[in-house]
């Protein structure tokens, strides 16, 4: 499906997993290269930039793990860019795109005497997909913040698995945009000479954006990693606890099962046996063994 956005006089389409026949009207509309255009029409696996000519094509991977979608994917979006017009090319929802389309309509109403070109079009385009990212990395920061609080709530074996698919989480997020770096200082370095100055400068900006992404990756790892010492101090103080009462609670019940090994043996080795209250005088004796062994594993405090 093919969307077209204008802008004073400018133009963006964006193509959702376009079909052949709307991929040979982008190419003669445009003059696109058709090796280039071909490439909106299936998927790329990493992220790339290549100069045709006067135009750029640039794939990007962009992290989508919030709760809008059923399970942690990548989506990916693909750039054509040229003097006049930008070609985005998707093969899911995008959100970011989405939001774009309404604001670049508003910005249309509003700044009609403004000249602007694709390249523009492309840089404002960037920046609301990384101001997708940080929300992306707030909902990360919720489940962080929620497994923080479980932790202390005395949840801590729980929270073993937790702290991993999140940290899996941040791993895969940063795995897809450390890609981005290099594309990013491709696009500053050689766009200059097709789309001049202001291009560069817009992506510079874009990558100070980038960089403030990467620094919020980076940091949530680390918190993560903090949070799984504290997580594993306190999982091992509590198993260590429970070690302890195990063993207080074993040396209690060795000189009970002692006792009944000796008071069961043949009455003619223990003439108590004969007693009519000898049921009673061991269970007494059996009580003040095990009260003396408590009383002294706390002293001790081992309990």
């Amino acid at each position: 499906m093919l969307t077209t956005h204008k802008y004073n006089g400018e133009t963006w389409v964006d193509v959702d997993s376009g079909t052949p026949e709307e991929i040979d009207q982008i190419i003669n509309t445009y003059k696109i290269h058709p090796l280039l255009a071909r490439e909106l029409a299936i998927g790329t696996p990493k992220a790339r930039v290549e100069f045709h000519g006067d135009f750029v094509y640039c794939v990007l991977h962009f992290p989508a793990f919030k709760h809008s979608h059923e399970k942690e994917i990548n989506q990916e979006v693909d750039f054509i860019i040229g003097r006049n017009v930008l070609v985005t090319g998707r093969y899911d929802t995008v959100d970011a795109l989405h939001k774009f389309a309404k604001t670049l309509e508003v910005k249309e109403v509003l700044e009609r005497e403004r000249s602007v070109g694709g390249d523009f079009i492309f840089i404002e385009l960037l920046r609301e997909l990384y101001a997708g990212l940080f929300d992306e990395l707030a909902f990360v920061e919720d489940l962080t913040e929620q497994i923080t609080q479980k932790i202390f709530q005395g949840r801590e074996r729980d929270m073993v698995v937790a702290i991993s698919d999140v940290t899996r989480t941040l791993l895969d997020f940063k795995k897809v945009t450390d890609l981005h770096h290099d594309i990013l200082d491709t696009l500053f370095h050689r766009g200059r000479a097709i789309f001049g100055e202001d291009f560069s400068r817009g992506v510079e900006t874009v990558m100070l954006d980038y960089l403030k992404i990467n620094s919020a990756i980076r940091s949530n790892l680390e918190i993560l990693r903090e949070l799984r010492d504290t997580n594993d101090s306190l999982l091992s103080a509590k198993q260590n606890e429970i070690m302890k009462q195990l063993t207080v609670l074993g040396a209690v019940v060795l000189p009970l099962s002692i006792i009944c090994q000796l008071f069961g043996m043949s009455i003619h080795t223990f003439p108590l046996m004969d007693n009519p209250n000898a049921f009673w005088i061991i269970l007494t004796f059996m009580c003040a063994v095990a009260l003396v062994t408590l009383v002294y594993a706390r002293h001790k405090k081992w309990i």
